[in-house]
């Protein structure tokens, strides 16, 4: 189970990184205002999954 969390908290936040440059990106572009935002909620939340993630490997891997 906790090589699963391991992967998934890899995973995640490889994904989050992809949010954060697609949101660069779209910033340097001058894009939309409401895809910014979008892409912003987005990375936040999957910070807090990768957050969550990462403190369950490490109490899995305390046991």
């Amino acid at each position: 189970m906790s090589s699963f969390l391991t992967y998934m908290a890899l995973l995640v936040m490889i994904v989050t990184a992809g949010v954060l440059l697609a949101g660069l990106v779209n910033m340097m572009r001058g894009g939309s205002g409401n895809t910014s935002q979008k892409l912003m909620r987005a990375r936040v939340m999957l910070q807090g999954l990768a957050v969550i993630l990462i403190v369950g490997v490490l109490l899995l891997a305390k046991h």
